[in-house]
């Protein structure tokens, strides 16, 4: 499908030119070094994000990246194994306005070259094949059936009824990749929507915000409603981040302050209310020991023959072990989605139950 989806315009209150340019500054000069691949990752990520929700950006917010857009080519030659985040921030910086218009040449090279043919994934193949495109360019004319296998595994919802971070992070981008990221319809099946559902309430059990986050944009991508409960327990993520003012040493909760911010902007909330800062910014989330995720798995793990797939007959059993924070989150969770019965068939795992091998 190629429906043009009408944009969620967010509500802004005023500063965010001057906040986007402050975060702009720090992700490009301050956080990591230029040579390092997690600035290119880092860098990639933002970028696209801006790129992608039209938010208010100051006329000067690109003069960061100035000297890497001018020798992106040479990079890009010597590390082609990166080509993924290269093709991502020349594209994003160029549609953002950078003057330039590298992109083309660098997407043909890409495909000349066959990097493409390098990626082991369906995933990977989808994003290379979705850059290049926004030149043009098809790197793979004989494979048609891309699309197919994408649809294939997410609309497989048992997959997502499961604790599986990777294959729930597959999930969304595939809905990013097919969606162009919200410019146009993806396409879901009503099982690929029960999958995102799914996928959802394993996060929430698990306070898991940032796979949260991106379950929220995947479903506002495909036109669809996130539950209430969701978006509005990741608008109090995205406000109760604490940041510190110094370079990052190792890894901080950056990706999460990113796509709970993100998601506000998909729903049309207002995104990156942090206060307009120059330098360094690290960022650091709360974690929550009250999800109850791993308990209860562990609870159904012990009950082994026990179990059964019956939501109603399991829940008084499963709430005995879990603590009174616990038990809000998994009520709360309940309560979120009408198919959470059907959720439970598949996450008590009862397929081997009773079978003598």
């Amino acid at each position: 499908m190629t429906n043009i989806l009408q944009p969620v315009v967010p509500h802004w209150t005023g500063q965010e030119g001057d906040r986007l340019t402050c975060l702009v500054e720090a992700f490009a000069r301050h956080r990591r070094n230029e040579e390092e691949v997690f600035w290119l990752k880092e860098n990639a990520e933002l970028l696209g994000i801006l790129e992608c929700t039209g938010l208010p950006l100051s006329d000067d917010i690109l003069a960061p990246y100035a000297d890497f857009y001018a020798g992106l080519e040479q990079r890009m030659g010597f590390f082609p194994q990166y080509y993924r985040f290269f093709l991502s921030l020349c594209l994003d910086l160029e549609d953002l306005g950078m003057p330039g218009s590298k992109g083309e040449a660098l997407a043909l090279w890409s495909a000349r070259q066959g990097l493409a043919d390098a990626e082991l994934s369906d995933l990977q193949r989808a994003e290379a094949r979705r850059l290049m495109q926004r030149r043009g360019v098809d790197p793979f004319p004989r494979d048609p059936d891309l699309d197919q296998r994408l649809h294939a595994f997410i609309d497989r919802n048992e997959t997502f009824a499961l604790p599986n971070r990777k294959a729930a992070y597959e999930l969304t981008h595939i809905v990013f990749y097919l969606g162009e990221y919200g410019r146009r319809d993806p396409g879901l099946s009503p099982a690929a929507l029960v999958s995102l559902e799914y996928a959802g309430l394993v996060a929430y059990l698990g306070q898991d915000a940032d796979l949260m986050a991106e379950i929220c944009i995947a479903l506002r991508h495909a036109g669809a409603t996130p539950p209430p409960l969701w978006e509005d327990w990741i608008a109090r993520e995205a406000r109760g981040f604490s940041l510190s003012h110094s370079e990052v040493r190792g890894a901080d909760d950056y990706h999460t302050f990113l796509v709970s911010n993100w998601a506000m902007a998909a729903a049309g909330r207002p995104a990156f209310a942090l206060p307009p800062r120059r330098g360094a910014l690290g960022f650091h989330r709360y974690a929550d020991p009250s999800a109850p995720l791993r308990q209860i798995s562990e609870r159904l793990l012990r009950l082994g023959e026990r179990r059964r797939r019956d939501w109603g007959a399991m829940r008084a059993t499963l709430l005995q072990d879990i603590g009174h924070e616990g038990q809000g989150i998994l009520a709360r969770a309940e309560a979120s989605s009408a198919r959470f019965g059907s959720f439970f068939e598949g996450f008590a795992r009862t397929g081997l139950c009773g079978v003598r091998l």
